[in-house]
């Protein structure tokens, strides 16, 4: 299954998702720690950020189904990345070029710290919220054309190996550039240009798959 192009495009949809969260989780962690000190003020913010997940992961859901109706499977999961890459690119441009943006933060009453914290939280948001409602779907829907025996050795690879990686991949490559220049901090210009890497594997995979599932979707005398 290692050589199938399917499967292999599949699992670094998986792996890319786990990989990029992880990426801008941690980072953003720091930051919303810097910008609340106080645990009552950090508890309340995490309060309406949890709120906030919900209502726009219900709202997702409710949208997810035309979205793949009216646009396609390629469409459809072109959106998580697409979301993943605007908001978590603009939190690392925050944060690595905070300078720069005092003057428009001023102008807004608030700091590049608050700015940072609050892109964060919507990329926090919007990507939990994309991978219920189309994420894990456009997974599960890919499996539809497969026969019945890389449908089920395909998922467990994918299940297996693709969710650890993503996750573990993610932890590895920030503990390894925090060991090489000291804190995460210094890294977070490598921790962007990760990222950027990332999602153009992501995209490019996206739209490899989407081929792929056409084809076969069409071979099995299925639409889309």
């Amino acid at each position: 299954l290692v050589s199938s192009p399917y499967i292999r495009d599949l699992a670094m949809l998986v792996i890319s998702y786990g990989m990029c969260i992880n990426l801008v989780e941690v980072s953003w962690k720091s930051k919303l720690k810097a910008a609340y000190p106080d645990p009552n003020a950090y508890s309340a913010f995490m309060g309406n950020f949890s709120s906030a997940t919900g209502t726009v992961t219900l709202v997702m859901m409710l949208l997810g189904r035309k979205i793949f109706r009216k646009f396609g499977w390629r469409n459809a999961a072109m959106v998580t990345p697409s979301m993943i890459g605007i908001t978590g690119l603009a939190f690392y441009a925050l944060t690595i070029f905070a300078p720069f943006f005092e003057p428009i933060a001023a102008s807004l009453g608030t700091t590049p710290l608050m700015l940072a914290v609050v892109v964060g939280a919507a990329q926090n948001i919007l990507s939990k919220s994309a991978k219920y409602s189309l994420f894990d779907p456009c997974k599960e829907m890919a499996y539809i054309p497969l026969d019945q025996e890389s449908k089920t050795k395909g998922k467990a690879a994918v299940d297996v190996v693709g969710n650890p990686l993503g996750k573990s991949g993610g932890a590895l490559i920030q503990q390894i550039l925090i060991f090489g220049v000291g804190s995460l901090a210094a890294a977070t210009p490598w921790l962007a240009g990760i990222l950027g890497v990332l999602l153009f594997f992501w995209y490019k995979s996206v739209n490899s798959l989407a081929g792929q599932f056409e084809e076969a979707m069409e071979a099995s005398g299925e639409s889309a």
